[in-house]
C-alpha cells in the first residue's frame, strides 16, 4: 500500500469504517491510531493511541519476538510485504486466539512509513477451558490452528492426518465454521465399516425400485451436503470399486443416485480425515494414486495427546464442565501432575473417557489420583505387566493366572502367546474354545495347527 496521494487522516478516517479490529503502528511498535473495533475488543475502551501494540494485546515489556512469539511486524519490516500470525491476545472476555495480518504502507518515495494490523480473533476455539468446542494454547494446537485459519475462507479439499482420538472431526467443524459455507450444512460420513454397497446409496443415495426394498427415493449425503461441507472420516477405508465414482465426483462435481441415470450437481467443500499412512496405501495400490493426489490439496496435522501435553489440564477441566457441569469439580494439583505424566494411546479421546469416570467415582467436589484409577484392567483377558507413561514405568498389578507381557511386542506374537496361554488354561472341548474366542472352529484349527507347527520348528 502506498500512502502518496492520501493523507494518514483520511487513512484512519476509512479504518474507522472496518468492522475489524485494526491499528496503524510507526515502525518502533508504536500505535498511531486505532478503529473503534480495535478499542472496543483490546484496548477495554481506554486510549491506545501512544502506546506500544505488545503492552496492550500481549501486556509483554518487550516486542513479541523477544518473548517467545513470533512478530509479525518485525517480519513485514524485514521482508517489505504483508505477514500473518496467530496469536493469544488479551481481551474483555480472557485470553484468546487471535489471527494477526500486517501490511506495510510506504510514503510517496517508497519508504516503509506505517503497518496496518488487523486482528480477527479466532470465535471457534477456546484457550481457556470451555463446555465444548475445540480448547487448547499449546505450540503444537496453535500451529494447527493457524493453518486452519488460513484454509477455511477458500474453497481447497482439506485432509486432517493424525492418530485416532486427536479430535479430527471438531477440526472439520472448524474449518466449515470458519469458511464462506458456515451457512450451510455440515454432512459428516464415517466411512470405515460400510460395505461397498452400503457406502454408495449413503453417498450418492438410490431411486425408488433401484434395489429390493427400495420403496422410495433417498437422497444421499452428498446432496444434503450442497452448499455446505461434506466431512469424509477415515477415508482411507472407502473401496477401493468406489474411489473412482469418489474421484469423479469431486473432478466434474456430478454424481447419479444408485439405479439412476440422471447427473445429478451438488456444490460442496470437501473435508477428509484419516489416521492410515496413504502414502504408503499408493505405494501398496490400496488406494488410488489420483485420488490421492485430489484430497491432497491442504494437508493439516491434528497432534497427539503427547504433543499437548500442556494442553492437559485445560482440556481436563474443560471435560468437567462437559460430562458434570453441575457439580462444578475440580482437579487437585496431585491429579493434574498424574494426568501430565501418563501416556495416552487413545489421545484426546481416552483423556475424555478417563474424566468421566473419575467423576462417577468422586463423591466430594474434588477429583484426586485414586479416581483416576483402571480399575477395569483387573476384568479384562489381557492385562499389560506395566502401565506405560510419559518417562517411566509404573508396576500396575496384574491379576494372579492373568496373561501379561513385559514389553512392546509384534501383534502376531502377542495372538500366539495368548492362544498358547488360552489353551492351556480352557476347560472344554475345541468348539466351545473357538466360541469363547468369538472364531469358527476352522479357524481357530487353522490358527492352532500353525501355533503347533511353529512349536516342532522350534524342535
Amino acid at each position: 500500500m502506498n500512502l502518496a496521494g492520501e493523507s494518514l487522516h483520511e487513512l484512519l478516517s476509512f479504518l474507522d469504517t472496518q468492522p475489524e479490529p485494526r491499528i496503524v503502528m510507526d515502525a518502533e511498535f508504536r500505535i498511531v491510531a486505532a478503529n473503534r473495533a480495535y478499542t472496543r475488543e483490546f484496548g477495554q475502551g481506554r486510549p491506545v493511541r501512544g502506546r506500544r501494540c505488545y503492552e496492550v494485546s500481549h501486556r509483554f515489556t518487550v516486542p513479541c519476538d523477544q518473548a517467545g512469539e513470533s512478530c509479525p511486524l518485525r517480519l513485514s519490516l524485514e521482508t517489505g510485504g504483508p505477514y500473518r500470525v496467530l496469536h493469544l491476545h488479551h481481551t474483555p472476555r480472557g485470553e484468546e486466539h487471535v489471527d494477526v495480518e500486517t501490511t506495510p504502507i510506504r510514503d510517496g518515495d517508497g519508504e516503509l512509513r506505517y503497518f496496518v494490523e488487523t486482528l480477527r480473533v479466532v470465535k471457534q476455539a477456546s484457550s481457556q477451558a470451555a463446555a465444548e468446542g475445540l480448547v487448547g494454547r499449546s505450540a503444537s494446537f496453535k500451529h494447527m490452528l493457524a493453518q486452519v485459519m488460513r484454509v477455511a475462507p477458500t474453497d481447497a479439499s482439506v485432509i486432517l492426518l493424525g492418530a485416532t482420538g486427536t479430535g479430527k472431526e471438531l477440526v472439520a467443524r472448524l474449518v466449515h465454521e470458519a469458511s464462506r459455507r458456515s451457512g450451510g450444512p455440515f454432512v459428516a460420513v464415517d466411512c470405515s465399516g460400510l460395505t461397498e454397497t452400503l457406502f454408495e446409496s449413503e453417498l450418492f443415495g438410490y431411486e425408488k425400485g433401484a434395489f429390493t426394498g427400495a420403496n422410495f427415493r433417498k437422497l444421499g449425503l452428498v446432496e444434503a451436503a450442497s452448499g455446505g461441507t461434506l466431512f469424509l472420516d477415515e477415508i482411507g477405508d472407502v473401496p477401493m470399486a468406489l474411489q473412482v465414482k469418489l474421484l469423479r465426483l469431486l473432478e466434474t462435481g456430478t454424481y447419479r443416485r444408485v439405479g439412476g441415470i440422471e447427473a445429478l450437481r451438488s456444490d460442496f467443500r470437501l473435508v477428509c480425515a484419516t489416521h492410515r499412512n496413504l502414502g504408503e496405501m499408493v505405494e501398496k495400490e490400496s488406494f488410488r494414486r489420483d485420488l490421492y493426489h485430489r484430497i491432497q490439496v491442504f494437508p493439516i496435522h491434528t497432534p497427539s495427546l503427547d504433543q499437548r501435553q500442556e494442553d492437559i489440564p485445560l482440556l481436563a477441566d474443560s471435560f468437567l464442565k462437559r460430562v458434570a457441569p453441575e457439580r462444578r469439580l475440580t482437579l487437585s494439583e496431585a491429579t493434574v501432575s498424574y494426568l501430565q505424566q501418563r501416556a495416552y494411546p487413545g489421545n484426546i479421546r481416552e483423556l475424555r473417557n478417563l474424566i468421566e469416570r473419575a467423576t462417577i467415582l468422586a463423591d466430594g467436589s474434588e477429583i484426586q489420583p485414586c479416581h483416576l484409577e483402571e480399575h477395569s484392567l483387573g476384568a479384562l483377558p489381557f492385562a499389560p505387566g506395566l502401565a506405560q507413561t510419559r518417562g517411566q514405568s509404573l508396576p500396575t498389578p496384574v491379576p494372579p493366572g492373568a496373561f501379561s507381557v513385559e514389553d512392546i511386542i509384534p501383534l502376531d506374537e502377542v495372538e500366539r502367546l495368548y492362544l498358547a496361554w488360552a489353551e492351556a488354561h480352557f476347560q472344554g472341548d475345541r468348539k466351545s474354545f473357538a466360541r469363547k474366542l468369538g472364531l469358527s472352529p476352522r479357524t481357530l484349527f487353522r490358527k492352532l495347527s500353525g501355533l503347533e507347527g511353529e512349536e516342532a520348528e522350534d524342535e
